[in-house]
C-alpha cells in the first residue's frame, strides 16, 4: 500500500514539476534572449515578469479555438495530443536521485526503473513526428503541409546519428539502464577528473556528445533547425492552422522535448547526479552555499530597489529569505542524501537547457538544403566513424 501511495505522490509530483517547468522555459527563454540581446523581455506581468506564463495560459484558455472548415477534424485534433503526450512521456524513465528509503519503501526520484530505458525514449521520441506531420496535413495548408514534411525528412534524417552517438557510450557501459549507467559513473580519475562518459577510458565520448547534441537541436526543432516552423518561408509552419491550447500544445511538446533531450544527455554523458568533484573536496556545500550567496544578495539588493522599481522592495526579500530557508534544507541529514545528488543533476541539465537558447540568440537559421546536407554527409559519417574507433578500442581494451 506504501508503494502504491508513494508512486502515486510521484506521478502528480512529476506532472507538476515538469508541467510547470515546461511553462517556466517560455519565461526563461524570453529573459535570456532578452539580456543577449539587450532588452528587458518579461517585465510587467508580477515582479520581474513572472506571471507572464500565468497570463499566457489564462490567455490561450479563454481564446477561441478556429478549427477551418476544411481540415481533417480526427487527424487536426489528434495531432496536438499525440504531440504533447508523446512529449511529456519519456521523462517517466529518468532517474534524478539514487535510491533512499521512505516509510520503509525504496524509492527514488522517478517514476520507474525500465531495463531497457535507452530503447524506450529512442522510441517515443521516434514517434514524435508523427504529431507534427499529422498535423501539417491534416490542416489542408500547402505551408502547413511543407512544415510537416520538412519535419518528418529532418527527424528520420538526425535520429540516426543520435541513435549512434548513444551507442557509443553504451559500449562501454554494457546496460540498457539510466540507473546502472549513472552509477557507473561514479569516482574519479586521479582523484580528482570524474569518470563521466566524457572523460572515460579507453576513449572519451567528447564527440558522442557533441553529436548527441546536434541531433537533439534537429529533433525538436530548434534554431538552427527549425525548418519545419520556418516563419520567413512558411508563415508558422505545421502549426499555421492551430490556435488556442491546440497552437500552445505543440510549444508545450517542444519544451518538453528539449528537457528530456537534455536529462538524458546528463545520464548518459554527465554523470547524472555525480557532483563535478569528490565530496571530500567540499561539493556536497555547493547547493546550500549557492543558494544563501542569492538569498543574500537578494535582501542586499533589496534596499537599493527604489532605484529601480517599486515592487523589488518586496520581492527581492520574499525570494531571499526563500533561498536562505530552501539553503537551510540541505543541512538536514534525511534530506541531504536526496536533495544533494538532485541538485547536481538539474544544475547539469539547467546548463544544457541554457545551451539551448544561447543557440537560438546566436546562430541563424540553415538553409533546407544545407540542413539536410549538413545531416547525411558530415553528422552520420562523423557518428559511424566514432563509433567505429570506440567499438575497436573497447576491444582492444578488454584483451
Amino acid at each position: 500500500m506504501e508503494f502504491i501511495i508513494i508512486t502515486l505522490v510521484k506521478m502528480a509530483l512529476t506532472a507538476f514539476v515538469l508541467l510547470t517547468a515546461c511553462a517556466y522555459l517560455v519565461w526563461i527563454e524570453r529573459k535570456v534572449l532578452a539580456h543577449i540581446q539587450l532588452r528587458p523581455g518579461p517585465y510587467f506581468v508580477g515582479p520581474h515578469g513572472l506571471l507572464q506564463p500565468l497570463a499566457d495560459l489564462i490567455k490561450l484558455l479563454t481564446k477561441e479555438g478556429v478549427v477551418p472548415a476544411s481540415v481533417n477534424p480526427f487527424f487536426y485534433l489528434l495531432a496536438p495530443f499525440l504531440a504533447v503526450t508523446l512529449g511529456l512521456t519519456s521523462i517517466v524513465v529518468i532517474p534524478f536521485t539514487p535510491e533512499f528509503e521512505i516509510f520503509g519503501v525504496k524509492t527514488a526520484m522517478g517514476l520507474t526503473d525500465l531495463n531497457i530505458a535507452v530503447l524506450f525514449v529512442l522510441a517515443i521520441s521516434s514517434l514524435g513526428v508523427y504529431g507534427i506531420a499529422i498535423g501539417g496535413w491534416a490542416s489542408n495548408n500547402k505551408y502547413s503541409l511543407m512544415g510537416g514534411l520538412r519535419s518528418a525528412s529532418q527527424m528520420i534524417s538526425y535520429e540516426l546519428p543520435l541513435a549512434l552517438a548513444i551507442v557509443a557510450p553504451l559500449l562501454l557501459m554494457n546496460t540498457l539502464n539510466f540507473r546502472t549507467i549513472i552509477e557507473a559513473q561514479s569516482g574519479y580519475w586521479f582523484g580528482v577528473i570524474p569518470k563521466w562518459n566524457v572523460f572515460a577510458m579507453p576513449v572519451p565520448q567528447i564527440f558522442s556528445f557533441l553529436i548527441f547534441m546536434t541531433a537533439g537541436f534537429a529533433e525538436t526543432n530548434r534554431v538552427p533547425f527549425d525548418l519545419p516552423e520556418a516563419e520567413s518561408e512558411l508563415v508558422a509552419g505545421f502549426h499555421t492552422e492551430y490556435s488556442s491550447m491546440m497552437f500552445a500544445s505543440f510549444f508545450m511538446a517542444e519544451y518538453a522535448n528539449i528537457i528530456t533531450i537534455c536529462c538524458v544527455a546528463t545520464v548518459l554523458f554527465l554523470g547524472g547526479w555525480h557532483p563535478l568533484w569528490p565530496a571530500g573536496y567540499g561539493s556536497d556545500l555547493v547547493p546550500p552555499l549557492l543558494l544563501a550567496a542569492a538569498g543574500a544578495m537578494l535582501l542586499f539588493h533589496a534596499g537599493q530597489a527604489v532605484r529601480w522599481r517599486s515592487w523589488d522592495r518586496f520581492s527581492f526579500p520574499v525570494i531571499g529569505v526563500i533561498f536562505l530557508g530552501l539553503s537551510g534544507f540541505f543541512f538536514i541529514p534525511l534530506l541531504k542524501p536526496i536533495l544533494v545528488p538532485l541538485f547536481w543533476f538539474l544544475l547539469k541539465a539547467g546548463f544544457l537547457i541554457f545551451v539551448f537558447i544561447w543557440i537560438r540568440g546566436t546562430l541563424p537559421r540553415f538553409r533546407y538544403d544545407q540542413l539536410m546536407r549538413f545531416a547525411w554527409t558530415f553528422l552520420f559519417p562523423v557518428a559511424v566513424v566514432n563509433l567505429l574507433v570506440t567499438g575497436l578500442l573497447v576491444a582492444l581494451a578488454g584483451n
